[in-house]
């Protein structure tokens, strides 16, 4: 903890800067968790980090020294920098004052748990960070298998997206840029039914479906739902509304279909 950066020419200042965009993002298969929950999160995970930022003034929390402590005793590199160059690498309006720079980890389809009567959720077309990130958090909270998330999906790994996992997205597999036959291919071979929320004639109310064997619910599009292809071989479901709001937010619907399908596993 002992080193510090004054420059915002320094390589790893840059470095970290540059990850805020997807294309780098990409090529160095790095992103940034920032925030004292987030790094908390990530310091008792097994994702590997490879080095971190913190301001002079973290250390004046108990809950920030404490923290500096565990990842240093991880092997994690820190370096001190003063405000206006930690806000370089910085995403945040109010930053707490500590960053990680840590390795994407992603799952293969097939590396995904194939235990009795698993539950996977998979968003199809999800643009919003924010919405992606609210439903990985639900799936960690109602101890689904794995999220994926099919080509054309938001990127994971994209700031707003993790931020709004609030770590559960070091909690679970996520696989990314599965393909619709992958997929497809995937739930045959484990034998798992496909559910796909969507307006439909032929769809029932989703209190009606039986969640208890292995299930992949599939979560679509904000505007345009889930894909025809999909909806093919899927059984079709849908949230039953009584007043006069014409949809709900794709978060708000995968926590009450997800929430129905505990109740069916648990009670």
């Amino acid at each position: 903890m002992e080193q510090r950066i004054d420059s915002p020419a320094n390589k790893k200042v840059k470095l970290a800067a540059s990850l805020h965009n997807r294309k780098h993002r990409d090529k160095e298969g790095l992103f940034i968790a920032e925030g004292i929950r987030l790094v908390e999160m990530a310091a008792a995970s097994d994702w590997n980090i490879r080095y971190g930022f913190y301001t002079p003034e973290l250390l004046n929390q108990a809950r920030g020294k404490e923290l500096c402590a565990t990842l240093t005793n991880r092997g994690v590199s820190l370096y001190e920098l003063p405000a206006a160059v930690y806000q370089k690498a910085s995403a945040t309006d109010t930053p707490q004052g500590i960053l990680v720079v840590v390795e994407q980890k992603k799952s293969r389809l097939e590396e995904l748990a194939a235990g009795e009567n698993p539950i996977y959720v998979v968003l199809d077309g999800v643009q919003d960070p924010g919405n992606a990130g609210t439903i990985i958090r639900t799936a960690d909270a109602v101890g689904a298998d794995g999220v994926i998330l099919l080509k054309g999906s938001v990127d994971v790994f994209g700031d707003k997206t993790v931020r709004s996992t609030m770590g559960s997205l070091f909690h679970l597999p996520v696989c990314t840029e599965a393909t619709t036959a992958e997929l497809q291919e995937f739930l045959i071979s484990q034998n798992v039914t496909l559910y796909a929320t969507a307006l439909d004639a032929s769809a029932k109310p989703h209190f009606v479906q039986d969640f208890r064997q292995g299930c992949a619910i599939v979560f679509g599009n904000e505007g345009n739902g889930v894909s025809a292809e999909l909806l093919q071989t899927a059984v079709k479901t849908y949230i039953p509304m009584y007043g006069e709001a014409e949809s709900l937010n794709v978060g708000v619907s995968a926590a009450v279909v997800l929430y129905e399908a505990v109740r069916q596993r648990k009670f």
